[in-house]
This record gives structure tokens, C-alpha cells and sequence, in this order.
């Protein structure tokens, strides 16, 4: 009998079971440390790097790059693009690591109990303020929550919830919340599926193959009119209502004029692919792969992100003609994707 409980107690602490409590306690630990000290970006902001950042972006806003421009503007002078917050504090190819960087004390508990696999999943980011050129940021992590064990169409994994906060001095100007996924792949050479879930009818032919929940963007007071669009079967394009520029993604203040009265245009829905990658590993749930993600330069002037379908991979090219199609994924989400065009649709 003593040998018996003896055995059963020793099984009880190792495994799977007691690996969760440690990622418990480590995440408890962690947690309960805060944010992390300020580390200081290697550059001020500067010029040279908002120029490369806009090239390759292609986005052309003088604000940015004309002293002359940008002194009549809104702003009085020269800032930088909000979205570049987290390239002013990236360590480079070879970064010192903070010894107390909660994302990297996580993710080692996580890779000692085996879920050694990652994919993140999504952010958020808030601009408090436009970044001025010369000023010094810094960056503090903080481990807001880990969820988990979960069932994944990955594997069995955790869900780290992490906050960077950008200060210049004490004022916190920018910040992100961003999630990962820490996984265990599961046995075998493919990541386990979970049985397909029934799919919306889809406003267009293609076949709309399903290995899971696919991840749902977010929607906000922004974006709200962009997916009340695609519902209605269109796209629709945020414009100023005071200087009538165009921009996509949508925001609450124009970048032109400052104006914070947004309204839009329903695109004509053509264009032509300006950049897109095809997406072969890791399994991503409710798609099937290879997928294509295309970059496409609408004919009113704006770039939209979206779902390539109804050609081989092999044969996607930059300048591809396309147009928009409508897929329904679920009652409050309906996502825009590309098919090439047909002349004379």
C-alpha cells in the first residue's frame, strides 16, 4: 500500500502537470516584478533613418522629411512617422539582453516546460504623440498575463500578454500590447487540427477550406465603417474630410492636416499587386496553405493587405491586375481578398 501511494504521488509530480505549475509560479513571479527598467534606444530620432523607413513604406508624407513643409504644417516642424516608435529602441543584429526583460525570463520558463515552439498572434499599438526629430527614447516590457494550457490548432500552448511603453524622459509617448503563443508542437510531422468548424456562406465561388477558428481582426470606433463596408460588399477607403486625403489603415486624425473628421469613399475595387509573401509554415487556423498575402495598390492611390486567391502561387507576380471579392467568415466579420481580374468585369 505505501509503495503503491509512493508511486502515485511521483506521478503525480512530474510530467506535464508539474511543468504548468512551474510556468504558473514563473509567471506569478515575473508579473508580480513590474516593468522593466528603461533601456535607451542606440539613436536619437533622426533623418537619416525616417527617410529609409519611408522609402521602404512608400509613404510620402512631407511632414516627415521637409523642414520647410513640415515648419507650415500642423506639427511646426519635423516629426516622425508614429508607427516608427519601436524601431527607435531596437538593439540590432546583436543586442545585450536586459537581465530583467520579462519576455525573455517567460519565455525561457515556457521553453524549459517544453512548449519551445512561437508564433505570435497580435498587437495593438497607441500613439500618445508625434515623436519630434532629436529626441532619445526608451522602452520598458511589462508581462501583463499568461494564459494557458491552451488547445491550439498548433498544439497545446500558453498566451503571454506583453506591454512596451516608449518614454521620452518620463513621458510615455507611445505603447503596444503584444500577444505570442509559446507552444509544444504536437507528435508527428503535422501540428494537430482540431475538427473544422461550419463557415458562413461566402460572397464569392472559391472554396473556402477550414483546419480551425481563424484569428479575427479587431474592431474599433475607427475601423468600425471599413467592416460595415465589406459586409455591405464594399470597400471602403478612410478620406479627410477637411483636405480629402486618402489613407488606409484607417485612424482617428488625418496625418495631412491634423483634421479629426474622418469620412470615406467606397473604392472601384481594382488594382495591381505592389508586394506579397506566400505563407508555406507554420499551420494557421481556418486557412489552408500555401497562402498568398498581397500588397495591392488600389487606382484611387492606397495600399490594401489582403488574401491572394484563384491563382497557383508560382504565377503571382509584382503588377498582377486584381480585384476585390468578398469572403464572410463568421456574423460580424467579412474580409476583403484579391482574384485577379477578368477584363471586361
Amino acid at each position: 500500500m505505501t509503495s503503491t501511494a509512493s508511486s502515485a504521488t511521483a506521478a503525480k509530480d512530474t510530467g506535464p502537470a508539474r511543468d504548468n505549475e512551474s510556468v504558473h509560479a514563473a509567471a506569478e513571479r515575473i508579473s508580480a516584478a513590474g516593468e522593466s527598467r528603461p533601456r535607451p534606444g542606440r539613436d536619437p530620432v533622426n533623418l537619416p533613418m525616417i527617410h529609409n523607413w519611408a522609402e521602404a513604406l512608400g509613404d510620402g508624407n512631407p511632414v516627415y522629411t521637409n523642414a520647410e513643409y513640415a515648419e507650415t504644417s500642423v506639427h511646426g516642424g519635423l516629426v516622425a512617422p508614429p508607427a516608427m516608435a519601436q524601431v527607435w529602441t531596437m538593439g540590432g543584429l546583436h543586442p545585450e539582453p536586459a537581465p530583467d526583460d520579462p519576455m525573455r525570463a517567460m519565455t525561457a520558463a515556457l521553453d524549459e516546460a517544453g512548449y519551445t515552439s512561437v508564433v505570435a498572434t497580435n498587437c495593438e499599438q497607441t500613439y500618445h504623440r508625434y515623436l519630434r526629430h532629436g529626441e532619445h527614447v526608451a522602452v520598458t516590457t511589462k508581462l501583463e498575463e499568461v494564459t494557458g494550457p491552451k488547445r491550439t490548432g498548433l498544439g497545446e500552448g500558453w498566451f503571454l500578454t506583453l506591454r512596451y511603453t516608449w518614454y521620452v524622459d518620463t513621458e510615455a509617448v507611445a505603447e503596444m500590447m503584444f500577444r505570442l503563443l509559446k507552444f509544444r508542437p504536437a507528435d508527428g510531422d503535422e501540428p494537430a487540427r482540431p475538427t473544422p468548424e461550419p463557415a458562413g456562406d461566402n460572397t464569392a465561388d472559391e472554396s473556402d477550406p477550414r483546419t480551425g477558428s481563424p484569428i479575427l481582426p479587431a474592431i474599433n470606433r475607427d475601423t468600425a465603417y471599413f467592416w460595415e463596408g465589406t459586409a455591405a460588399g464594399e470597400l471602403r477607403i478612410q478620406r479627410c474630410g477637411r483636405c480629402g486625403l486618402l489613407r488606409h489603415p484607417p485612424g482617428p486624425m488625418c496625418s495631412e492636416c491634423g483634421a479629426t473628421k474622418p469620412t470615406h469613399l467606397v473604392a472601384c475595387g481594382h488594382g495591381q499587386v505592389y508586394s506579397y509573401v506566400v505563407h508555406h509554415r507554420p499551420p494557421v487556423p481556418g486557412k489552408e496553405l500555401p497562402l498568398v498575402i498581397a500588397l495591392v495598390e488600389l487606382d484611387e492611390g492606397v495600399r490594401v493587405l489582403g488574401e491572394l486567391h484563384g491563382i497557383d502561387p508560382d504565377e503571382v507576380h509584382i503588377g498582377l491586375d486584381v480585384e476585390v471579392f468578398f469572403r464572410q467568415v463568421d456574423e460580424q466579420v467579412t474580409l476583403p481578398c484579391w482574384r485577379p481580374r477578368t477584363e471586361g468585369k
